[in-house]
């Protein structure tokens, strides 16, 4: 249909007023709507002050070279749905309207000269210089922005990306915008791909991309947005966040789409998106929603359980209805309004409401994460020595030796509740860690619960692995936690009272470690219980020995019976029993008194090479 024509449509239809304030002005937060079939409508102002053009801003709709896939760049701002034009109309009224740039990376609907089928010529170092140049010419042509959605639907599920980052997949709700002929690009890759550590992706090329985002909008609010954040991949959507603020990516906002909100009830609504924000930390923008109902009660009333609890939320920021003229959405019955002016029961309730409720809005100021740094400044943490601790048969950790810490979000390599420094030892006084002399020499004391050191270790071999730490504590309360790439490897380790409220009596306790990823990692020690005093922590491979020659090769017979090996903290064998089962071991190694010490001992199947420990009292 020509514009001539939808202008015409409008006029019949009676909506091309101007004159009313929307529905939120005068709120605490906005309430917007998108673009319509590619044009801003002239009623937008009228019941919306926020827009975000569908597809307009989208990167392949802006971006292409002059010479097929290796010529000038060039840029058009305007030719398709209105970018430039959404952002001017939000200009016309400053302060009153809001304007969100719809999206800076995403792994749909990006230029063709970027699909490895169909630009063959295409590589990891032209990808990312066509990125570097897509921010700069977007920072160039509107360096003001508000809202930008920096990445896009890249939520690991499924064995693939939400979005077709490196192969076509499936979209919200099943409606793909993916290009099945592109046949994926090398976004991921130029941005500084995406490790699996320990099983679980980091999601390096988000970080990147809001690093760069950051540096060219230090004002901005930076959003990662994404699909069935609420429903289906609400875990992985948590997990994605927390991984990427560990890894010091500066995002303000979560996006939820909210396409997956149809029939969903009130409680189960406000409960989902509380989880989410309690486990993230971040305040939520209602990015995408919209309730694809032919019956319009039906689509009243998920309308009535949801937008009382997003507009009263202070951490919900905004939210943006995706589309209102029915039959011009992306999905079918989404529209609260008809083609010929008629207000479906949803648009008639929402006028209602706001009139009825718009002092009850609350917004919470969102804090700009990172907005002091420049990232291309920024430094990893380093040991301290500047060696990398191995752990190979054994490994030492000097518990005051933690890393050094970098500069920028993500780089600290410890936290202290406590901002002074009460160490004796006159180490490292220029941090908060509390240093002491003690043990066998230095130890770190005064711990509080929320307490962690960082030490960046090499695991020469996957394990098991015995841990033994030389702690102390005047109290019966102290525990610590190990991780390794903030995944748990242990459980609370409790700390045993070695003193009356004095902490000159140190014992060794232990604990083990299933198995590691060989290489390079972040252990982290997490103090869970006040107060105790450590010394060090020692790791002692405890996996049997590889069978020598031919014997390696061959395949020994089962019988009902194992034999099993005692094992003390030190590693060292004590004897063994035979029992038909692990827990049958465990069982006759108490029954016979055969442990004359207290202590932490470990049974070991011979056969397996599968350990358990036990707790010997005398």
């Amino acid at each position: 249909m020509k514009i001539s024509k939808i202008l015409s449509l409008l006029a019949v239809a009676g909506l091309v007023s101007t004159a009313n304030a929307a529905l939120a002005d005068g709120g605490a937060k906005f309430l917007g709507n998108i673009t319509t079939s590619g044009q801003i409508r002239s009623d937008m102002g009228t019941y919306w002050n926020q827009i975000t053009p569908e597809n307009g801003c989208k990167w392949g709709s802006i971006h292409s070279l002059s010479n097929g896939n290796s010529g000038t760049s060039k840029f058009a701002w305007d030719n398709y749905d209105k970018c430039e034009g959404a952002y001017k109309w939000a200009k016309e009224k400053p302060g009153e309207r809001h304007f969100k740039f719809h999206a800076l990376v995403w792994g749909s609907q990006y230029p063709n000269f970027l699909c490895k089928k169909k630009n063959p010529g295409i590589t990891v170092e032209l990808t990312k210089k066509y990125i570097t140049e897509w921010f700069d010419a977007v920072a160039a042509k509107f360096p003001d922005l508000e809202y930008i959605d920096v990445v896009n639907e890249a939520i690991w599920a499924g064995n693939n990306y939400h979005s077709g980052y490196g192969k076509p997949a499936q979209g919200a709700e099943g409606r793909s915008t993916d290009d099945t002929e592109c046949g994926g690009s090398y976004i991921i890759e130029a941005l500084g791909g995406d490790r699996v550590v320990n099983g679980k992706h980091q999601y390096d090329f988000i970080t990147t991309a809001f690093k760069m985002a950051r540096e060219r909008w230090p004002n901005a609010i930076l959003i990662y947005n994404d699909y069935n954040t609420l429903s289906w991949q609400i875990n992985e959507g948590i997990e994605l966040i927390q991984t990427i603020l560990k890894n010091g990516a500066p995002v303000d906002v979560y996006g939820q789409q909210a396409h997956d909100c149809k029939g969903m009830s009130k409680s189960d609504f406000e409960s989902k998106l509380t989880r989410i924000h309690n486990e993230t930390g971040l305040p939520l923008v209602i990015s995408e929603y919209d309730i694809g109902q032919a019956d319009d009660n039906a689509q009243k009333n998920d309308y009535a359980n949801h937008i009382p609890f997003m507009w009263e939320t202070p951490w919900i920021v905004g939210i943006t209805i995706w589309g209102y003229i029915n039959g011009a959405t992306w999905a079918a019955n989404t529209g609260i309004i008809e083609k010929d002016g008629r207000k479906r029961a949803a648009m008639t309730w929402l006028e209602d409401y706001f009139s009825k409720n718009l002092s009850k809005g609350q917004s919470m100021d969102v804090k700009k994460n990172g907005s002091g740094i420049i990232y291309s400044q920024e430094k990893e943490q380093e040991p301290y020595t500047g060696k990398v601790i191995a752990i190979g048969d054994t490994g030492v950790i000097e518990a005051e030796h933690y890393d050094k810490a970098g500069i920028g979000i993500g780089n600290d390599s410890y936290y202290d509740v406590s901002d002074e420094n009460r160490g004796n030892a006159n180490f490292r006084m220029d941090e908060p860690v509390d240093i002491e002399l003690g043990g066998t020499g230095m130890v770190i004391g005064y711990t509080e619960p929320g307490d962690w050191l960082e030490y960046t270790v090499n695991f020469e071999k996957k394990g098991p692995y015995a841990i033994r730490a030389n702690v102390s504590s005047g109290y019966n309360t102290s525990s610590f936690r190990l991780y390794v790439d903030d995944v748990p490897i242990t459980d609370t380790l409790m700390v045993p009272q070695t003193g009356d409220e004095k902490w000159d009596t140190y014992v060794e306790i232990g604990g083990t470690v299933d198995s590691v990823s060989v290489g390079k990692h972040i252990l982290k020690l997490e103090v869970t219980g006040a107060y105790f005093n450590l010394d060090y922590i020692v790791f002692e491979n405890i996996a049997p020995p590889e069978p020598e020659g031919i014997i390696k090769n061959v395949k020994m017979a089962k019988s009902s019976a194992g034999e099993f090996d005692i094992i003390d903290i030190h590693g060292a064998r004590l004897g063994h029993v035979n029992a038909a089962s692990m827990a049958q071991a465990v069982a006759t190694v108490k029954a016979n008194n055969m442990i004359k010490s207290s202590g932490i001992y470990y049974i070991r199947s011979k056969a397996t090479g599968k350990i358990q420990s036990l707790r010997i009292a005398k």
